[in-house]
């Protein structure tokens, strides 16, 4: 008799052995695991369109990308250091710099000539309706 979970947990070990095996050369600053940083997102939707919010304290507008292609939102740019600093007499150093992207991919179409995005305060808001065919219909029930 065999266990389906146990097949399960053979996956997992395979996949924990694969990532034992991975050279650390492999951790690029494009990982995930190695990126400087990742801006925030809130993505949510209603019956007319999308909204998504990221937060980019500190950026001007021309450091920041938006991008809409076959259903994938992408925001990327670049946020830089003010002044160059050397290691000495840092006491703390918590804020991010560097490169970055973040993809969102969209369940349903989206009207691309109708997406607005808008920078204020640090925060990007992007607005992106959907198409007439992917709003939800109201379906009048009738009784006989």
């Amino acid at each position: 008799m065999t266990w389906p979970s146990l097949g399960r947990l053979s996956d997992l070990r395979n996949e924990i052995d694969r990532l034992f095996d991975l050279p650390l050369a492999g951790w690029t600053e494009t990982s995930p695991w190695m990126s400087g940083w990742t801006p925030a997102l809130d993505v949510y939707e209603d019956k007319d369109q999308f909204v998504v919010k990221a937060e980019l304290p500190g950026m001007k507008k021309d450091e920041i990308e938006v991008t809409f292609q076959n259903g994938s939102l992408t925001i990327s740019g670049e946020r830089r250091s003010e002044e160059e600093r050397k290691e000495e007499g840092v006491y703390r150093s918590e804020r991010y710099f560097g490169r970055f992207q973040r993809t969102v991919d969209l369940p349903t179409a989206v009207a691309e000539d109708k997406v607005k995005a808008e920078y204020r305060d640090g925060i990007l808001n992007i607005t992106l309706p959907k198409t007439e065919q992917a709003k939800p219909k109201q379906i009048s029930v009738s009784v006989k």
